[in-house]
């Protein structure tokens, strides 16, 4: 596993991941989806990040899907393990405790589109272009797309995205609800997104990671069942330190200075 393929780095508590093969439009191959994974999990495991940034080397892509030029000869059973690595990796972003912004510039392609949906908020600059184009290849997104798409956006733009493998520009995207925000610029964009991460950095951690699984569970299961396991963790939040920082601030009208837990 090359380290250089992806760098990570923490300042004042936010986590950057950086997908570095520019050349290759930051395409996900085997080294680079485990050496993401095994920076995600650094950065969960480490108390001082409260933040991680997801986001690609140089100006034209965040990452342009899995790397193709592995794909000829390949049969059902050969593609299965790195197919469900991809898998993993989404649902592992999806799944942690940690807000995971996606900072797009240029190509989210294929995988790299499911990735920056994995995450829970994403932005883009003007250049970024998304979409699920495996479908000119005689295969389906891989990575979760047919699952996180229609969610996202809808079920009957997801199927037009996904049956003709059209790409949609940034504000496109913006408009279906895609992205959260766009910018300018890729300057813009970085800097927009370090704004986001050192806003939630001084968030109550605990509630935050409460926050996410109770609107994960409502985006996946029932209304009764997501209903249920928000009250439970609700009232959970109430048995935090932060809780009582946070109320007595809020009534000696000054800031809160929270300790995660």
């Amino acid at each position: 596993m090359s380290e250089q393929e992806v760098l990570y780095d923490v300042t004042d508590g936010i986590a950057t991941i950086t997908i570095n093969r520019p050349t290759k439009y930051n395409a996900l191959n085997t080294n680079v989806r485990a050496a993401m994974s095994d920076f995600l999990k650094q950065a969960e495991d480490d108390p001082t990040v409260r933040v991680v940034i997801l986001t690609g080397a140089g100006e034209k892509a965040f990452a342009a899907g899995a790397d193709i030029t592995g794909f000829p000869g390949l049969n059902s059973k050969e593609i299965r393990e790195p197919a469900k690595q991809g898998q993993d990796l989404s649902v592992y972003i999806e799944s942690m405790s940690k807000p995971v912004i996606a900072a797009v510039n240029g190509f989210a392609l294929g995988g790299g589109c499911e990735l920056a949906m994995a995450c829970d908020i994403r932005y883009a600059s003007g250049n970024a272009r998304f979409g699920q184009p495996e479908i000119l290849l005689g295969i389906i997104p891989g990575y979760g797309g047919t699952v996180r798409l229609p969610r996202i956006v809808g079920l009957g733009r997801a199927k037009e995205l996904v049956f003709t493998g059209d790409q949609i520009n940034a504000e496109e995207a913006y408009r279906i609800g895609l992205v959260n925000k766009v910018f300018e610029s890729i300057e813009a964009l970085h800097e927009g997104v370090k704004e986001l991460a050192s806003k939630l950095v001084e968030k109550p951690g605990v509630a935050i990671k409460m926050a996410k699984q109770s609107l994960n569970n409502a985006w996946q299961q029932n209304l009764s069942d997501s209903l249920a396991f928000e009250l439970d963790v609700f009232c959970q939040t109430f048995d935090t330190e932060d809780k009582e920082e946070g109320v007595a601030a809020f009534l000696e009208k000054r800031k809160a200075t929270f300790k995660h837990k």
